[in-house]
């Protein structure tokens, strides 16, 4: 019996994957303009499509609304009842279904004409009702469906889906949509962090920027990175401007030997001219100058102004918090 379920299950994969790779002979010149009407538009891109086809649409409108192109989802069961007052003569309508009669997709079809709106067929059939009363066709068909029966949409709606994530990569590319671009429509996900947080967003300042004077005992310095729990303070000259860093790591080294390194100034065991990065800077920016350095990483940065001096501490927790890494 396990046999049988593998042996199945492969086949299916296998059904798909090919009915995926046929959609490369299909991408031509009414792909390409159907693509040219989205950029020209004026309006939105509305997706519809009936049952398995309307959850395919919802995952194609979500995409192309996350890559710059505005666009929603219309159920066309709730739009023969009212929802079609949605739709602009300005918008372009991608209808999904395999078959190309679906009733409430061909229903809803004399109501966009007459508003005015374009149509994009995306479809299996060139033939069918759908295709003839559309201005573009994307040919979405697939030779049978995967499955002892072929009837429940396992092939043409992977079809679907694959030949409307080509439609939103093709416009995103046509859009020079960028790495940033996304970003901005992801701010709450992982990516968005990491390409919009700041180092400023990040950084330890204020009351939590832990800052002390060159002449002062190291075992002040020892007090304040315990008080402030950052592991490390910015060291300033007499004027307040940046000349080191002392770190919880160059008090343990010296304690090996003796403790009476604790009433020394901490000029003398700072780190001077350490890496320091500006507030500006991309937060993925510190995490790549805090892996680079040699000859072993580092774990904490001093965060400097313009005028070189200290106005926070970044440390790899604060940026683990973040979900930077």
């Amino acid at each position: 019996m396990k046999n049988s379920i593998k042996e199945k299950a492969v086949e299916t994969i296998k059904m798909e994957a090919d009915a995926v790779a046929k959609l490369a002979e299909r991408i031509d010149d009414e792909f390409a303009a159907a693509v040219e009407a989205i950029l020209a538009t004026r309006g939105r891109v509305i997706v519809t499509g009936m049952g398995k086809s309307g959850h395919v649409g919802c995952k194609i409108a979500a995409s192309l609304a996350s890559t710059g192109t505005p666009s929603f989802f219309l159920h066309p069961a709730e739009a023969f009842h009212g929802d079609l007052g949605m739709v602009t003569e300005n918008d372009i309508i991608i209808a999904i279904s395999n078959s190309g009669e679906t009733n409430e997709i061909i229903n809803i079809l004399p109501v966009i004409r007459r508003i005015g709106a374009k149509i994009i067929s995306l479809c299996g059939r060139r033939e069918s009702t759908l295709t003839k009363n559309a201005d573009f066709f994307i040919d979405a068909g697939v030779e049978r469906e995967a499955g002892p029966i072929g009837l429940a949409p396992t092939c043409s709606t992977t079809a679907a889906l694959a030949m409307g994530d080509a439609l939103t990569v093709a416009l995103l590319a046509e859009r020079n949509f960028t790495a940033q671009d996304f970003a901005v429509f992801h701010p709450g996900g992982s990516l968005g962090r990491k390409l919009l947080l700041r180092v400023g967003d990040v950084m330890r300042k204020g009351e939590d920027n832990a800052v002390i004077g060159a002449e002062r005992p190291t075992r002040e310095a020892l007090f304040l990175m315990t008080r402030k729990g950052v592991g490390a303070a910015s060291v300033v000259d007499e004027k307040g401007y940046f000349i080191g860093l002392m770190t919880d790591g160059d008090i343990r080294r010296s304690l090996a030997k003796s403790a009476e390194f604790l009433e020394e100034p901490v000029s003398a065991l700072m780190t001077r001219s350490p890496l320091c990065i500006a507030a500006d800077k991309l937060a993925t920016e510190a995490i790549s100058v805090m892996e680079k350095h040699k000859p072993r990483p580092v774990t904490v940065l001093p965060v400097v102004d313009e005028n070189n001096r200290p106005v926070g501490l970044i440390h790899i927790t604060d940026l683990m918090k973040q979900g930077v890494m």
